[in-house]
Formats: structure tokens, sequence, C-alpha cells
């Protein structure tokens, strides 16, 4: 099975979307080349006719960073399994999560959160606090998915300013979740960014995605330009 994936892979290849992804994901130097819908699409097909598809999840030999994104897609689609297992995979896959575009992928698939919201917000909170860039992108990246809401939108803060890594993708993580809490919450993510314990890089590049957003109209785009630091 492994072997007969990884050749199909190799078959999906689009050449220029290889150059493009290798821009857009500096330091893979392990990428084939397949456009995300198209890898989703293999990813059902491959659940439609291997019966024992969690195997490849499990697979440490990948060569590939499709290889990997397909094991992440693939945990996305697992259904009728218990969620204690099921965070026994998620816990392996983060493991091998090395770049952003794998870690987003792999958070947006996850639309299991949305049904169990109280056991993944505990158990993203191991990930918060770890020293790894890409377990902290993780977390982030899954409040950012799953956790702006009304009930927890006072505890993201917190856990927002509580986050000290100089990573530069938690850094990234952390102000486009600000930005898009801006959108949903915008009083009080006003009230988070006259007060918080961001450091000077990350807030100001919150300040700059929440100016780029087409949903925020001009005044309140020249009130937030000037709380620059």
């Amino acid at each position: 099975m492994y072997k007969k994936i990884r050749s199909d892979l190799i078959n999906l290849q689009d050449k220029k979307f290889r150059q493009f992804n290798s821009v857009i994901c500096p330091g893979i130097d392990n990428i084939i080349g397949i456009k995300i819908p198209v890898l989703r699409d293999y990813a059902k097909n491959l659940i439609k006719q291997e019966k024992n598809f969690k195997d490849y999840i499990s697979f440490n030999e990948t060569k590939y960073f499709e290889e990997v994104m397909l094991q992440g897609i693939l945990i996305g689609f697992i259904k009728n399994t218990d969620i204690k297992d099921l965070l026994k995979i998620i816990e392996n896959f983060v493991a091998k999560i090395d770049n952003w575009c794998v870690c987003d992928i792999f958070c947006a698939g996850l639309k299991v959160v949305n049904k169990n919201k109280e056991i993944f917000w505990n158990f993203i909170q191991k990930y918060l606090k770890s020293d790894k860039e890409f377990e902290i992108r993780f977390a982030v990246v899954i409040i950012l998915d799953y956790f702006l809401k009304d009930e927890y939108i006072d505890k993201v803060f917190k856990i927002f300013n509580q986050i000290n890594h100089n990573g530069y993708y938690v850094k990234m993580a952390v102000a486009w979740a600000v930005s898009v809490a801006f959108i949903k919450f915008q009083d009080k993510t006003f009230e988070f960014l006259k007060q918080n314990n961001l450091d000077d890089w990350t807030y100001n590049k919150s300040l700059q995605k929440i100016r780029e957003s087409l949903r925020v109209p001009p005044e309140t785009k020249e009130i937030i330009k000037s709380m620059r630091r």
C-alpha cells in the first residue's frame, strides 16, 4: 500500500505548483507538487478503496511533504472512532509537523473539534505550553479555527498574553488570530490591543493584518494605524 500511494502521488505532480509551493514553504525541499483539492480527492478515494487506510496514517517512513499532508487530511476524515483513540492519533501526527502549511491544512480539516469543544480545549493546553514552534502554532491555529466564540474569547486573549516564543510561525499565527478576533469581537479586541503582553513585532503584525482586512472600514483602519508601537 505504501509504495502504491507514493507512486500515485508522484503521478499527480504539478510542476508549476511545485515551484509555487517551494516559494511559500521555505526550507521544505521534499515537495512533489500537488494542489490541496487534488490531494483531498485522492484521500477520499483512498478511504473508499483501502479498508486499512488508517495504517497509512501511522506510516513513519515518509519521504515527501505530500505524504505527511495526506496523513493529516486522512485524520480529518476519520469517523466513528473513540475520541480518546482519535486524540492519540492526532498527538502522534502533531509530532510530525514541521511547517506552517501542513499545520494549517491539518487544523482546518479537524471538524471533529466542533462536536468536542471542551475535550479539544483541554487537549491543546499542553501544546500552548510547549517550547516547540509548530506545536504552539498547532494550538493557536486550532483556537483560530474553532474557538473564536463568545464562550471562549476571554480565555483566548488570556492565552495570547501568555504565549512567549520567538518562532516566526508562532508570532504569525497569533497575529493572524488577533486580526480575525477583531472582525468577530471588535470591542473586546480593541481593549486587548490597548493593554496586552504581546511583543512589539506580534502586536504590530496584528495591527497590519487588521488593516489589510476588507471587512474593516477605512476610519477604523486609521485608528488601528495610530496604535502602532
